[in-house]
């Protein structure tokens, strides 16, 4: 394989600092693999491009709470993966972290206090 570096800048980049930037291109294909199949990144389509921004920055908002929810994860193997056992996994995929992550949210509870019933508003202006 040969890696090229190209631009004005070719000259102050190392070797090694070529290799860490494409190293890095492994994690993203694999997140933006992951997003179109199992967070459905692409099935949103819509002619208003500020709508699909939106999406794409939820999708990547809801791998970023898998990503950090890796470390209360569970891995329980499927009944045809006999052969594991739980918690095996030493790398948690993220797929692992999504099939686990109802238990993680009931586990954890929500954030916040449940919202108050708001005081009638006279939309009259006569009260």
């Amino acid at each position: 394989m040969w890696l090229i570096v190209t631009g004005e800048q070719r000259e102050h980049i190392t070797l090694v600092d070529a290799y860490l930037c494409y190293r890095q291109r492994f994690d993203i294909e694999h997140m933006f693999r992951f997003s179109k199949q199992r967070l459905l990144m692409t099935n949103f389509q819509t002619p208003k491009v500020e709508h699909e921004e939106n999406w794409i920055r939820l999708v990547m908002l809801a791998y970023v709470q898998l990503w950090t929810a890796k470390d209360l994860s569970i891995h329980l193997p499927r009944p045809w993966e006999r052969y594991l056992q739980q918690n095996s996994d030493k790398i948690v995929s993220p797929s692992t972290v999504q099939r686990d992550f109802q238990r993680i949210i009931s586990e954890t509870g929500k954030p916040g206090n449940s919202p108050k019933q708001a005081r009638k508003f006279d939309w009259t202006g006569e009260g």
